[in-house]
């Protein structure tokens, strides 16, 4: 496609998925799911998983897509439009994310995001044993360590983007239910990340990457938390007039959450970290309360369902054909969820947290959504993983976001009731 077919083309797509989303979301609101869930079915549904597989040559009208990158597709504009969205979403929940109540309920973070790594890594590198050992899900180049950790990992990551956004639909930012939650899920997520990391250095050969990775994270956090965050609060008074964000002061906080989102990005973290820990820098007031505002509308309405439309369009859930791997389907996603949100739930129920809000972090942390899509699809195109183990996870990541909302309402009945 030329560059005219791609803009007009990209106008279509636009179209269809806004319409999809909202309809589908009106949908879901009436078994209470929130938006984002919507979205996130949307973008697998109008891949080749069920519009792909009705209407072929309509799916592969509107959406061009071309696996061996050899012309312009979907994927050449979609994709850095789709980062783009998630970054921003991911900026304005670290300008919501309130750091001192972190610090007051920092044992109940560490305790629910250690379990939430230790116990469902486990699980999942004893299936991927099982698996390598009496399957051919894995290939044959990936060892038993390898798809250990991969799998492990692949079981520790929580949806943050989604659990970011279901904790803003049902207003439980400010809440410590919601902190907490954010908190262990941004360390659970970076610590899977990283793990990812390791894996692919060992597939590699390259141990001095894996280095690169972790060393490097670390002292991004380190320089946002140290050194950006308080010379921006020295500073906000040149960005802030009369009680409002003057729009250099609008460039300035979109400046860093781009470079903060490029740096992650370089170092193999992924850009969404790299995007919230700016928005957690940001000087709260005036300048975090108009970025906010500003940014919102756009993000939520446009970006984020182009994000979850382009994740979808990799995913073939028709591969799951026989009895045996539905079997393993089922034993994965049972494993995936007393490994996450059992193992959270009762890291909460120890931290001191009362039962119905630490029943809502085991729920809200055993959500995967597309941060396992993200995660299977770098193992899938770097041949760790068969794309009969792709579909597998997949639906177990879909299966326990749906969970989340409707469990979360069950166990958490009087969201107003919340401690703040």
């Amino acid at each position: 496609m030329d560059n005219l077919q791609l803009s007009v083309q990209f106008f279509l797509q636009i179209a269809v998925i806004l319409a999809c989303c909202r309809i589908a979301g009106a949908v879901a609101l009436r078994f209470g799911q929130p938006q984002v869930v919507a979205e996130m079915v949307v973008g697998v549904l109008l891949g080749p998983s069920l519009f792909g597989w009705i209407a072929p040559d309509w799916q592969a009208w509107v959406f061009p897509w071309d696996p061996s990158q050899t012309t312009r597709d979907t994927q050449s504009y979609l994709y850095p439009i789709a980062q783009l969205g998630i970054a921003l979403y991911m900026f304005q929940v670290g300008l919501e994310f309130q750091m001192e109540t972190v610090r007051e309920h920092l044992k109940a973070s560490l305790a629910v995001s250690i379990a939430g790594m230790v116990v469902p890594f486990v699980f999942g590198a004893a299936l991927a044993w099982f698996l390598k050992q009496h399957t051919d899900l894995f290939p044959e180049r990936t060892s038993a360590i390898e798809g250990m950790l991969f799998l492990g990992a692949s079981m520790c990551i929580t949806a943050f983007p989604m659990l970011a956004r279901i904790i803003h639909h049902k207003k439980l930012t400010r809440t410590v239910l919601g902190t907490i939650a954010l908190g262990a899920g941004a360390i659970d997520d970076a610590s899977a990340w990283c793990l990812l990391a390791v894996v692919l250095a060992s597939f590699e050969n390259n141990v001095a990457s894996a280095a690169w990775n972790i060393g490097g994270g670390i002292a991004y956090v380190i320089l946002v938390l140290a050194v950006i965050r308080p010379t921006l609060g020295s500073l906000d008074r040149y960005f802030v007039r009369r009680d409002s964000l003057t729009e250099t002061g609008t460039v300035v906080g979109l400046c860093l959450m781009a470079l903060g989102a490029w740096f992650t990005d370089q170092i193999g973290l992924h850009a969404v970290f790299g995007a919230f820990m700016m928005g957690v820098a940001m000087p709260r007031g005036a300048m975090t309360r108009d970025l906010e505002a500003r940014i919102q509308p756009l993000t939520s309405a446009l970006l984020l369902p182009l994000f979850f439309t382009y994740s979808g369009l990799n995913t073939k859930l028709t591969l799951i054909s026989s009895l045996e791997l539905w079997l393993i389907c089922m034993g994965v996603l049972v494993a995936a969820v007393i490994g996450k949100g059992g193992a959270c739930w009762l890291a909460a129920r120890w931290a001191g947290i009362p039962q119905r809000e630490a029943a809502g972090i085991g729920t809200l942390m055993n959500a995967r959504g597309l941060m396992e899509l993200i995660i299977i699809n770098i193992g899938l195109q770097r041949g760790l993983i068969s794309e009969q183990l792709f579909a597998v996870l997949v639906v177990m990541a879909v299966v326990t976001t749906l969970m989340a909302s409707p469990l979360f309402d069950w166990f958490v009945r009087e969201p107003r009731e919340l401690r703040v």
